[in-house]
């Protein structure tokens, strides 16, 4: 980032006539930090904007490197107009709204509520490239889901590359109802600095999906989204009615320290390929109904990607009606689950139908590499490596005096004892206080931030040196894969789940809990030895179904009065 563009400096010897390309200088953008651009840039964009009418002829404006003041007032964009920069950091946008402090002040917009956006009045042939929006210098009474860096609706051919946004108040690149377009190299940093974390927006990219129908063709590749409000990415369906469109691939992204990594709000058929979620707070992949429009994603296919270190989850699914697949992914050391199936209160209350676990390694979860306490029919779990889950096994603890000191983000106790990584996943109680441990050795804590972004695990400050503490227990049951729902038809094939750590301390390979039903199951050649206290633990007998060729478990020889061999 931030080098200036040799082509692009070398086309500026050319007429404007010749090239569409037009240098912002030359049409009374200063970008010297102190002068406001914004109405020069409203009127270059309206001027461009009118003459593409006239020939559909798209043009470009140049924004050499300089710092460009966006004060009181955002641009309203056009069609047939693009924006250049010289790389991100070398030509950067500050937005301000000191002489307006109750508007927000997006670098750019055309949206449905103010201009009247839609299929029938849409930009088209656009793009945004190569520059950096901080948007930190925009300050608001409350939260604004208006206050973007970047806020279009209904674009047709538009193409966003290599910009940089940081400090939003909402989402940092907010653009909804993308068709034929491409987001490529957007690097999103703590956006939604205002969001409780619940409020619409609040995302590093946020797409809104629906407005053009049953096909939306839109790529998001190679983006980073770091310590955003809530998503790193999501998608989104705008209108309960509508249909979910297919057509949206999210590939080679990386989400990091957002509350969701990315997120399947309503689309059909979202293929999410080659991305790194990890260090979230909620989960790093969320298949919900949280959305606007309480429609979860269906039909979708995760492939290739890594769920790592999440502070709970490493994929929270439900409210969908299915099918969805999860295939050939890494899902590992994640706070709680890897995997947790389960409905909120908003949304579809049915049965998820035909999820697909497929050759996946889910590994060193806190509690259960795969959890259901929602129901499931047709599902399928083939080939996965089940392995070392229930890593929170440390029982509780408390101190305090003069062994136990804090930084923003660690406890250390040096008398303590504890078993590394036994603490993983818990809440630490100080005071009033309470923050999440990451990991933690013998002797000291490591602390999730107190919210994504944030530089600190305690909301009210740094306790004292000395501060008692208190950490909960370990959950008695930490299996492979935990039943707590009802679960028809489902197949359960070609899976090993053990644990390979000396002690161990995933307890059993499955566990059918007293809430829990596995009616008719296809259950054959897994393999369920090598845990702890068992191969597995069924409180509620499985009924019908095939279970053959079960190393260390099968039905009907197991009793389920007690734990499997």
């Amino acid at each position: 980032m931030g080098r200036p563009n040799p082509g692009m400096q070398a086309m500026m010897h050319t007429g404007a006539a010749d090239t569409g390309l037009f240098n912002a200088h030359d049409h009374g953008l200063a970008g010297d930090g102190s002068a406001n651009d914004q109405p020069a840039l409203q009127a270059l964009v309206d001027r461009l904007g009118d003459a593409y009418a006239r020939d559909r002829q798209p043009r470009s404006i140049f924004c050499p490197p300089g710092t460009y003041l966006i004060r009181d007032a955002a641009t309203v964009w056009r069609s047939g107009v693009s924006l250049l920069g010289a790389g991100p950091v070398a030509t950067r946008f500050v937005l301000d709204n000191a002489g307006n402090p109750t508007q927000p002040v997006p670098l750019a917009w055309f949206t449905e509520l103010q201009h009247g956006a839609g299929p029938d009045n849409h930009l088209a042939d656009c793009g945004f490239s190569g520059f950096e929006i901080d948007a930190s210098a925009v300050h608001l009474p409350a939260y604004d889901p208006l206050a973007k860096g970047l806020g279009l609706q209904y674009v047709l051919r538009g193409w966003f590359r290599d910009l940089y946004i940081h400090d939003s108040i909402g989402t940092g690149f907010g653009c909804d109802h993308l068709q034929d377009s491409r987001v490529q190299g957007v690097t999103a940093l703590r956006c939604g600095r205002m969001d409780n974390g619940e409020q619409m927006g609040g995302a590093g990219i946020g797409i809104g999906v629906g407005g053009w129908g049953e096909i939306e063709r839109l790529t998001i590749s190679e983006c980073t989204a770091i310590g955003n409000g809530t998503n790193g990415i999501f998608i989104e369906l705008q209108e309960d009615m509508w249909p979910p469109p297919r057509g949206i691939r999210i590939v080679d992204c990386h989400c990091e320290d957002n509350r969701f990594g990315i997120s399947d709000w309503g689309a059909d058929g979202l293929v999410v390929n080659a991305c790194a979620m990890l260090g979230n707070h909620e989960a790093g992949y969320d298949l919900s109904s949280q959305g606007t429009s309480s429609v979860a994603g269906r039909g979708g296919l995760v492939t290739n990607c890594i769920m790592d270190g999440n502070v709970r989850d490493g994929l929270g699914i439900g409210n969908t009606p299915g099918p969805y697949t999860f295939s050939g992914n890494r899902i590992s050391g994640n706070g709680r689950y890897g995997y947790w199936q389960h409905n909120l209160g908003g949304g579809h209350q049915g049965p998820a139908g035909n999820i697909t676990l497929d050759d996946n390694e889910i590994w060193a979860n806190g509690v259960a590499g795969i959890h259901l306490d929602a129901d499931l029919f047709d599902a399928t779990l083939l080939n996965n490596r089940i392995r070392d889950n229930g890593r929170q096994a440390a029982p509780g603890a408390a101190g305090g005096g003069d062994t136990v000191t804090y930084t923003g983000r660690t406890l250390t106790d040096t008398a303590a004892e504890w078993l590394p990584d036994g603490h993983a996943g818990k809440q630490v109680t100080v005071g009033g206080q309470h923050a999440i441990v990451t990991t933690n050795t013998a002797t000291e804590l490591s602390l999730a931030p107190a919210r994504p972004g944030a530089t600190t695990a305690w909301s009210a400050g740094t306790p004292e040196p000395g501060s008692p503490y208190e950490l909960p227990g370990c959950p008695a049951q930490r299996p492979g894969i935990t039943v707590a729902a009802v679960t028809d038809h489902t197949t359960k094939r070609g899976n090993r789940v053990w644990d390979s750590r000396s002690p161990g301390r995933q307890t059993h390979g499955l566990w059918i809990t007293e809430h829990g039903a596995c009616r008719e199951s296809w259950t054959t050649n897994n393999n369920f030895l090598g845990n702890t206290e068992g191969s597995a633990r069924l409180d509620t007998a499985p009924t019908g179904g095939h279970w053959h060729d079960n190393l260390g478990l099968d039905w009907p020889a197991a009793s389920p009065t007690a734990p499997a061999p």
